[in-house]
């Protein structure tokens, strides 16, 4: 009976011995620091994440797209989307010049918008979102305007920012405006991250990301990237420095978030691509190290996702650096999908395109360990 007990009690120390090791080598204490300067809090992390790459895993779901078939299910040219609080989903098709919309199952609904200039057409749309006012909201850069329909398709309002030159553009739950303001100053051209109010009066100026030089293609020039939050909060980041910052609505910088990283520098394989396909045969000015980030998105749960130029040894994908709510780095993943990515009520939407160039729309289900 002793050696029967002794043996359950050495079976229960190993298997305890066995969780704590895995354990440990899933997490580690995390190494960075917060602390308030000047009323800004500041978190610093270091490279290594507090979790291991398991802790985050995607599971498929939903497939949206055909390349041969149903005309309604076939795209052409998206470049974003968008899904509302019934996860109706949204898809705006670039090229096709309309708006595609799906229900949660896939099945597809109807479809609205054509190329124009008249009431509820586009010319170059740029975005797509649900306003507010849970009415749909497109951003059409050629028209310089933002277009309004109800979720069923019908036109209702547009506003013109036809006075400013602006290159992209959101509208805040207020009525405000954030977008690049093209600068042609030919000493100085650059886009210019700026606020406005409802009437295109300017707030404030955020950040400013300067352009190649007539003649000149300067690769990888530093961009101000940038996104809002649902409390209007700006999030924004110039990819010189590994760091993001989130200003409240009324400019104040309130929280800042940087990681030390490893520069990467510029292959001779990327740089003969470049020099290869240069058909307006600029000069091409090369820097020795990529930007560390390239751009971010944040979940609907405050998580911020940073596309950096890290890649995978033999793979062509880069990893993104996942920082939770306060700013701490939780982990690094693989995505093997185009970054642009759309998150809503834990699920994560996607447009991928497969080996011959047809274009699908996903959603996973995201499972997180930690």
């Amino acid at each position: 009976m002793k050696d029967k007990t002794k043996a359950v009690s050495i079976v229960l120390f190993l298997s305890a011995f066995i969780m704590l090791v895995s354990c440990g080598k899933q997490k580690s204490e995390w190494q960075g620091t917060i602390e308030e300067v000047n009323g800004v809090t500041v978190v610093k992390n270091p490279k290594e994440p507090m979790y291991g790459e398991d802790v985050f895993s995607l599971e498929e779901e939903l497939s949206i797209g055909e390349s041969e078939g149903r005309e309604e299910y076939m795209f052409s040219a998206v470049n974003h989307l968008t899904v509302d609080e019934d996860e109706r989903i949204y898809v705006l098709d670039y090229k096709n010049v309309q708006v595609k919309v799906f229900d949660r199952d896939g099945k597809y609904l109807s479809t609205f918008g054509q190329r124009g200039q008249g009431p509820g057409e586009f010319f170059r749309p740029r975005g797509i979102y649900i306003t507010s006012e849970d009415e749909v909201m497109v951003y059409d850069m050629g028209n310089r305007s933002f277009i309004y329909f109800s979720k069923e398709g019908q036109f209702l309002s547009s506003f013109s920012t036809a006075k400013l030159s602006l290159v992209g553009a959101r509208i805040d739950s207020k009525g405000n405006i954030i977008g690049d303001v093209f600068s042609a100053n030919p000493e100085d051209r650059s886009f210019v991250l700026k606020k406005f109010d409802s009437k295109l009066n300017e707030l404030f100026t955020i950040g400013s990301s300067p352009l190649s030089p007539s003649g000149v293609f300067k690769v990888s020039l530093p961009y101000c990237f940038w996104q809002i939050t649902e409390d209007d909060h700006i999030v924004f980041g110039y990819t010189k420095n590994y760091e993001i910052q989130i200003m409240n609505p009324e400019g104040e910088v309130i929280r800042k978030i940087s990681k030390e990283y490893d520069p990467v520098e510029f292959t001779d394989k990327e740089k003969k691509g470049y020099l290869e396909n240069n058909p307006l045969k600029l000069k091409i000015e090369f820097p020795k190290y990529h930007n560390p980030f390239l751009r971010f998105f944040l979940d609907d749960e405050g998580r911020l996702f940073v596309l950096t130029s890290e890649k995978a040894k033999d793979k062509e994908s880069n990893y993104y650096d996942i920082f939770d709510p306060e700013g701490k780095y939780i982990t690094k993943v693989l995505f093997s999908i185009n970054p642009s990515l759309f998150f809503k009520k834990g699920k994560l939407y996607t447009i991928e395109e497969d080996e011959d160039g047809y274009q699908y729309v996903k959603r996973y289900k995201v499972t997180w360990k930690y």
